[in-house]
């Protein structure tokens, strides 16, 4: 999460103090027999319902969701082929925390909403009335559908856009915005408005209002235009991009095609009422939507439908019989491995499943096998200490199994160490297979939560640790959205040769106590990303660090970037920028001045490293 001044502990106690949720979404079957048991937190709507039915079933979801950021309750609202709503009686839908809205067709085309699919500031002072702002807007997914923008009923404010007011770990997928302009700020409520998403993929829109957003990946998507851009705003195969000639001014980095790219597994149904997973294949050095993208149908027969509270036992058993597998929405206590052994399965979690570390536990494996896809997924780290939370291959493999025309992909998976209980980690993110696809992370050690620490930041520090964000061991790796935040030594290290980052978002932890805290050896502090020394060949496009040491504003950290000095490992548009305390003395190996309190909230740039003659 990304702060301009601190919010202040009243702030977040407010914004905390939610109602219990004691009643669930209505059940999938009351809706239709057809529906098979997704667990009562999933809802299938048909087109066939009043629209005010469905409106009321979600606007009580976001009633008790939409201050719910610690909760336990997960939801998913999944539409039937056809139209919904209509341009007298909008469908107008406000997506709260850790809820999915997502179309059952085909294609995008196949679910139209006339009316809107939105997400507001949070005020968290005053009653709710100011200090209104999007930087805790997290775990949310809207996606495989068609929203044409109608806001009739809203007032003169809100009726001008549809507003998309977030930040990480949530997604816009293979949608369509038609009829207006997408708004990825609020700019409708008291202020400060500030926001620091976010990733859209797959994505069609006539006009995006960037706005306050500090960051923000487009991939793969076709815009008619984009207005504004804070701090970094990056574009990766997509039609319509602004140009970036004059970098920083504005902050546009584009990348004409994605190198490699898939879109993530949806759950449709077929014309004959089947529901069915579709399983879109790699493709490479592609540009706008990949909508009829090549792949694989499966059978919902084919997937093990977890549920909370299934033994890993049984889902171990299923998978190493040939079963892909299906979480339903809710949290699972995780006490031993999830263990992926055989090529080519799906892991796919609808409504922000969560997976919680017990005992230690390693939750999920994936073995050194071509082409897993898991995707929609968060993974928390438990009170005992774990290894990793996910872990992509074994160290010291030889690779024999996984080959570039397969590679394993992660979309949408998430990774919190804290937050809502204490959380200990030493690695959140371990790859070490080659030829892997990392398609929008956010790996998150909390600088904030329900934990209760009485002792403020120090005692966070202590007490809710975390190594390692994401560490690259594999060769071959892409990252097209990579957000890590907040650990205690590096956030990412990346050792794998022939890497490529398209949009690295960091923040350097808040709370190291004191300067020797916050040391690497002779070195002050930790680069936010970093290149192994014997790494050969690496590109990272848009990338930002972030300094905030609210707990100790005196400590320095030597660089925000740390590389190995080879022709090979190029970084285009990199930034370093103060928050309001602390110094990152360099951007990158010493280039690059200092981002100190002498100039809060205006970056540094290097364009490139190497600098090009």
């Amino acid at each position: 999460m990304t702060r301009i001044r601190r919010l202040g502990a009243g702030a977040f106690a407010l914004g905390l103090a939610v109602t219990a949720i004691t009643a669930q979404a209505a059940p999938a079957a009351a809706y239709s027999p057809s529906v098979p048991d997704l667990g009562t937190h999933v809802t299938v709507f048909d087109p066939s319902q009043p629209v005010s039915e469905i409106q009321a079933t979600l606007d009580a979801a976001n009633a008790k969701q939409v201050d719910n950021e610690m909760g336990t309750d997960r939801y998913a609202f999944l539409f039937k082929p056809g139209t919904y709503g209509t341009a007298d009686q909008p469908l107008q839908v406000k997506v709260g925390y850790y809820t999915e809205i997502s179309g059952l067709g085909a294609n995008p085309g196949d679910v139209v909403i006339n009316g809107k699919v939105e997400v507001y500031n949070r005020c968290l002072e005053n009653g709710g009335t100011s200090n209104c702002l999007a930087l805790v807007n997290f775990w949310r997914t809207v996606s495989n559908l068609t929203v044409n923008i109608n806001g009739k009923g809203q007032d003169g404010c809100r009726s001008t856009a549809n507003f998309w007011a977030v930040s990480q770990a949530v997604s816009l997928r293979r949608v369509n915005f038609t009829g207006g302009t997408l708004s990825l700020m609020d700019y409708c409520t008291a202020g400060p408005q500030y926001a620091s998403g976010g990733f859209i993929a797959d994505a069609k829109a006539e006009t995006i209002v960037n706005g306050s957003q500090q960051q923000w990946l487009t991939r793969n998507s076709e815009v008619g235009s984009w207005s504004n851009g804070v701090w970094n705003q990056v574009f990766s195969g997509v039609k319509g991009a602004p140009d970036e000639s004059a970098f920083p001014n504005p902050p546009y980095t584009t990348v004409a095609q994605t190198p490699v790219s898939r879109e993530k597994p949806y759950l449709f149904v077929d014309a004959q009422g089947r529901y069915q997973v579709r399983v879109p294949a790699v493709e490479r050095n592609t540009t706008g939507v990949t909508w009829d993208s090549p792949g694989r149908t499966l059978p919902l027969s084919a997937f093990y439908v977890a549920k909370p509270g299934d033994p890993v036992a049984k889902i171990n058993l299923a998978l190493a019989l040939g079963k892909h597998l299906l979480f339903t929405p809710g949290v699972y206590n995780i006490d031993r491995t999830i263990d992926v052994i055989r090529p080519n399965t799906v892991v796919l979690g609808l409504g922000h499943a969560t997976l919680t570390a017990v005992k230690g536990a390693t939750p999920l494996q994936i073995e050194d096998v071509p082409g897993v896809a898991v995707a929609g997924l968060s993974i928390d780290a438990g009170t005992q200490k774990s290894s990793a939370l996910l872990r992509v291959g074994r160290k010291g493999s030889l690779g024999l199994l996984t080959t570039p025309k397969n590679p394993t992909s992660l979309q949408d998976v998430y990774f919190r160490v804290g937050g809502p209980h204490v959380g200990k980690s030493d690695t959140a993110l371990e790859v070490n297979s080659d030829h892997v696809l990392i398609d929008h992370t956010w790996v998150w050690r909390a600088d904030h939560g329900a934990e209760g620490f009485t002792g403020g930041d120090t005692e966070r520090w202590n007490t809710n640790t975390g190594t390692y964000g994401a560490v690259i061991n594999g060769d071959d790796v892409t990252a097209t959205g990579l957000f890590v935040e907040h650990f205690q030594k590096y956030n990412t290290v990346w050792n794998g040769n022939g890497g490529t980052t398209i949009l690295y978002q960091n923040e350097l932890p808040y709370d190291p106590p004191t300067q020797a805290d916050w040391m690497n050896g002779s070195v002050e502090g930790y680069a936010g990303y970093k290149v192994g020394a014997k790494v050969k060949t690496h590109q990272l496009y848009g990338a930002g660090v972030y300094v905030f040491n609210q707990n100790n504003p005196s400590i320095h950290t030597e660089n925000g970037f740390e590389v190995p000095q080879t022709p090979g490992v190029k970084l285009h548009h990199i930034m370093t920028v103060n928050l309001s305390a602390g110094t990152i003395d360099h951007v990158v190996n010493g280039v690059g001045e200092a981002a100190d309190t002498t100039k809060i909230g205006v970056p540094v740039y290097v364009n490139d490293y190497p600098a090009v003659p």
